[in-house]
C-alpha cells in the first residue's frame, strides 16, 4: 500500500529503515512530543499485520522526512489507531498531508468505523491540527505518562466513519488519493 497526497508518499518501513526511525524519535525538535520506543517494538510493528509502520516521502525523490503507525488494522471493532506521526520539517504542510492520507487509508481501506489518536496536551501544534482536520476531543489521560520532568497528560481524539463521509460530502475532505 503505497499512495501519495500533495508530494507525500508512504511506503511500508523496512527492517532497514529502523535506523532511520529511531534518528528521527531521538531528535530534539521530535522526541518531547512522543514516547520513543525501543527498536524491537519498531520491528514488531513492522511485521505484526495488525499494525502498518510506515516512512513518509516527500519532495521529488524519496527522502524519507518521518514515519507513521496504525495500530488496530484487524480491530474486530474496526477501531484503528494513529499510534504514531513523526514529521520532521514543520510548516511545510506535510503533516497535513499525512493526515489527510491516513483518514482515507483509515476509512477507505482499512473500513475503519472509528480512526482515532492521544496528543500530549502540551503540543498544541499538533492539537489544532487535529481540530482542523475534524477529530473531535473525547476527554484527557490526566498525568498519565512519566517523563523525566514529572508526567505529561494526554489528549484522546477521534472521527467516526460518519463524521468522515460528512466532510466528504461538504467537500472538505478529498475522495480519492
Amino acid at each position: 500500500m503505497s499512495a501519495a497526497v500533495a508530494g507525500v508518499r508512504l511506503r511500508p518501513t523496512m527492517l532497514s529503515d529502523l535506523d532511520f526511525v529511531l534518528s528521527v524519535e531521538e531528535d530534539p525538535a521530535c522526541r518531547p512530543y512522543i514516547t520513543p520506543w525501543e527498536r524491537t517494538q519498531h520491528e514488531g510493528a513492522v511485521r505484526f499485520p495488525d499494525f502498518r509502520h510506515f516512512i513518509v516521502e516527500a519532495g521529488a525523490g524519496t527522502e524519507a522526512v518521518g514515519f507513521v503507525i496504525l495500530q488496530g488494522c484487524r480491530s474486530r471493532h474496526r477501531s484503528v489507531e494513529l499510534k504514531r506521526m513523526v514529521i520532521k520539517t514543520q510548516g511545510q504542510g506535510l503533516g497535513r498531508a499525512c493526515l489527510r492520507q491516513l483518514k482515507r487509508m483509515a476509512f477507505r481501506d482499512l473500513h475503519a468505523h472509528r480512526f482515532w489518536l492521544d496528543v500530549k496536551a502540551y503540543n498544541t501544534r499538533a492539537k489544532a491540527l487535529y481540530d482542523s482536520e475534524g477529530f473531535v476531543e473525547e476527554g484527557r489521560l490526566r498525568e498519565c505518562v512519566k517523563t523525566d520532568a514529572g508526567y505529561d497528560s494526554l489528549i484522546v481524539m477521534s472521527m467516526l466513519e460518519t463524521e468522515y463521509h460528512a466532510r466528504l460530502e461538504a467537500g472538505t475532505e478529498e475522495a480519492a488519493a
